[in-house]
């Protein structure tokens, strides 16, 4: 799987990413809405998880490259909702869309770009319905991103993250939604 933007090309991953990656999630600063910075082993679990998602299910979190000077970014793409998530989740939505950049990249348009170009994946392509994300209610950066993409927040759809412990500061989790316009119009 392979989707270009202007400036981005999300890829599946490479073995070489582990480590880029693990860089990434160990930055206290990237990971202050998780109750952990990620660590190697974190990194490679995730990665090889993704590849198996995108070997069952046809889609995927993916490696990030900007196109200028090919430099790694992070993670951007979607994956199904766990059960868990489903069970937890006013609607039970299916899919969720999500990114991951290193502090650099950050504030210049690169989340919004790549996320828009996963949502046409999954509008044409896929030919999904809808597509959600969900963030800790306090992360007002990937909030604003959602907004650019047009996703609407749905307060009734607020919810306790199960994998935050009970009474931890970023366990209240909002989503919001955005339905396929391709099917729709």
């Amino acid at each position: 799987m392979r989707l270009e933007t202007a400036r981005l090309v999300l890829r599946e991953w490479r073995e070489a990413d582990k480590p880029l990656y693990a860089k990434i999630i160990g930055d206290p600063v990237v990971r202050r809405f998780f109750v952990q910075t990620g660590t190697l082993a974190d990194a490679s679990i995730g990665i090889d998880r993704a590849m198996d998602r995108l070997r069952d299910v046809g889609f995927t979190f993916l490696a990030v490259e900007r196109k200028a000077d090919q430099a790694f970014m992070g993670m951007l793409g979607m994956a199904p909702l766990s059960d868990t998530l489903r069970a937890t989740i006013a609607g039970a939505p299916r899919v969720e869309i999500g990114w991951q950049l290193g502090q650099e990249f950050w504030g210049q348009g690169y989340a919004p770009e790549g996320a828009q170009a996963m949502l046409d994946f999954a509008w044409w392509k896929l030919r999904l319905t809808e597509v959600v994300a969900i963030t800790y209610q306090g992360n007002t950066p990937s909030r604003r991103v959602m907004e650019k993409l047009g996703m609407i927040y749905d307060a009734n759809a607020d919810f306790l993250h199960p994998d935050v412990p009970e009474g931890h500061l970023l366990r209240n989790h909002v989503l919001y939604r955005i339905a396929n316009p391709v099917l729709s119009g």
